[in-house]
């Protein structure tokens, strides 16, 4: 438990809140009715904060030891870089009121009610029952608590209750049943801080659910909500330079052009946001105004066209992408036809890396295969963007490289698109996996209490076995996932592992269970010394 926020707990509480909104990316997309039922909230939010934590990720490789400041603001500043959308330029200029109050690490209080008056104020209109009001609320909450974890909690429980009575002050909710879809990702957020601050063990997205019930999801999930008449046709979003003394000019130019105004930023950066009928005009608002760049205008109608027409897209040339980490497990997927994406053992890679990935395939038709549990929220942020491109896209929950592997022994370009993903997804599903690790500290796991230097065996993705050595912990493990049966045990060494493992574990299961085979490969792989694959 903290007692004041330093530059390390920011980065913690960056991918935390980060892991909470890619669980939650989905439910929070489909509660999405206001200011426009497009359906990408969740989306939107998890791809801003995406960008802070590559932005904190940077800082961190630069400095060896910075500064809470100096973290905050970078992530302030990449949120603001990569705003998505209304929510996302909301949360961005949050973020940066949060970092302008955070030179000292124990003014919690002071830096939330920071962020709130900062999120209103790029705000044209600000509406209650949004982002903003869980913000308020939030804030005035922690003003009451004491220490940097009590303000935490505060903020949190302050923050779900303002986000139940959202449907209260937005008739647009109340009419869906829904409550806001913005407030619900700010919820994700600070449970994340709380999880930083306190070390509790992250809420899951059921848990966090039950607590939201009855309106999280009531009468949302699979309903399709086009804009209805009357509404701006386009969304316009650029990234604009220009000082502090254009910005008013500029807001009443937009303002008279459309609705949903948010512009975020400072110090001569600003995300500007905003509906309108005439794109153009936008854009122009924004050349008077200085130099507008990275400039998105999306029309709400034939976007919704595209994603009614996702399904029926008929694509040629197929690609199959492995994310893995390794020289040997990449020479193996790419002997088995798969185009390889190496991972940072210490940084996964974001939506926007695996989108370049599959532009440089250059095929219409795109298999990922993960192998990591990790990876899924940004994958599925991922495709949604190769969707609306006209990609045909299938993200394999493949949890392990042994499952890639799996999957790419039976695929086959021939085979019609629906039909090759049907057979790589049942052979990784058929392939039980498990995975030698090396305890850190102390720590309780489902097979007992480990100590720092311990040799865990995670059977599934669960501590099955704790052990003092490598060889005797890979033998348990390895009897323990051939009792369940199969026929075909994959070995994948790590870059750590004594030569002579792979021949004393072929030896024991050829002893154990002759009728089963058992292959080796080098993999490479830093972060576990064994991978073991059951078929």
């Amino acid at each position: 438990m903290l007692d004041t926020l330093d530059a390390p707990a920011v980065r913690t509480w960056c991918r935390l809140a980060l892991a909470a909104l890619g669980q939650a990316r989905e439910e929070i997309d489909a509660l999405n009715v206001y200011p426009v039922p497009d359906g990408d909230t969740g989306t939107n939010l998890y791809l801003t904060l995406e960008s802070a934590a590559e932005a904190l990720d940077a800082v961190f490789a630069a400095e060896e030891h910075p500064g809470l400041a100096r973290a905050a603001a970078a992530a302030a500043r990449g949120a603001l870089v990569g705003a998505r959308g209304n929510s996302g330029v909301i949360l961005a200029q949050w973020l940066r009121g949060l970092a302008g109050e955070l030179a000292d690490g124990s003014r919690l209080a002071e830096a939330l009610d920071g962020g709130a008056r900062s999120a209103y104020s790029a705000v044209a209109q600000p509406v209650e029952g949004t982002l903003l009001t869980v913000a308020a609320a939030a804030a005035a909450a922690a003003k009451d608590a004491d220490g940097l974890t009590g303000q935490a909690q505060e903020a949190y429980r302050a923050a779900r209750q303002a986000l139940l009575r959202t449907p209260d002050q937005l008739s647009v909710l109340a009419e869906a049943g829904v409550v806001d879809a913005g407030g619900r990702g700010l919820v994700a957020v600070l449970g994340a801080l709380v999880d930083a601050v306190s070390g509790r063990q992250p809420m899951g997205p059921v848990a966090l659910r039950r607590e939201l019930d009855p309106l999280v999801v009531a009468g949302c999930e699979g309903q399709e909500r086009p804009p209805g008449p009357g509404h701006p046709a386009f969304e316009v979003i650029y990234l604009l330079e220009a000082g502090d003394e254009r910005l008013p000019r500029l807001r009443d130019r937009l303002a008279g052009l459309g609705d949903s105004l948010v512009i975020g930023g400072g110090d001569g950066l600003w995300n500007v946001h905003v509906h309108v009928d005439d794109a153009g005009a936008a854009v122009e608002a924004g050349v008077e105004a200085g130099r507008p760049y990275r400039i998105r205008i999306t029309h709400f109608a034939e976007a919704a066209a595209r994603s009614g027409e996702r399904e029926e897209t008929v694509s040629h040339g197929r690609a199959v992408l492995s994310v893995v980490t390794g020289s040997g497990l990449a020479q193996l997927c790419e002997q088995a036809g798969s185009v390889v994406l190496s991972a940072d053992p210490d940084r996964a890679p974001s939506s926007a890396e695996l989108v370049a990935a599959v532009h440089r395939c250059g095929a219409r038709e795109a298999v990922l295969l993960l192998n990591d549990p990790e990876l899924r929220p940004a994958a599925g942020a991922a495709a949604d963007q190769l969707r609306e491109e006209g990609v045909r896209i299938a993200v394999l929950p493949t949890r392990s490289p042994v499952q890639g592997l799996a999957a790419l022994a039976v695929h086959d370009a021939g085979r019609r698109f629906d039909e090759d993903v049907v057979a790589m997804t049942s052979a990784a599903g058929a392939t039980r996996h498990a995975e030698l690790a090396v305890a850190e500290g102390e720590s309780w796991t489902m097979a007992g209490v480990c100590q720092a230097g311990d040799v865990l065996g995670l059977i599934d993705g669960d501590v099955a076995v704790i052990g003092r050595d490598l060889t005797g912990t890979a033998l348990a493990v390895l009897d323990r996932m051939i009792a369940a049966g199969g026929e075909l045990v994959t070995l994948v060494l790590g870059e750590e592992a004594p030569a002579e493992l792979a021949d004393r574990l072929i030896a024991h299961a050829r002893r154990t269970r002759p009728e089963i085979d058992a292959v080796a490969y080098h993999g490479g792989q830093e972060a576990a010394p064994l991978l073991i694959g059951v078929e």
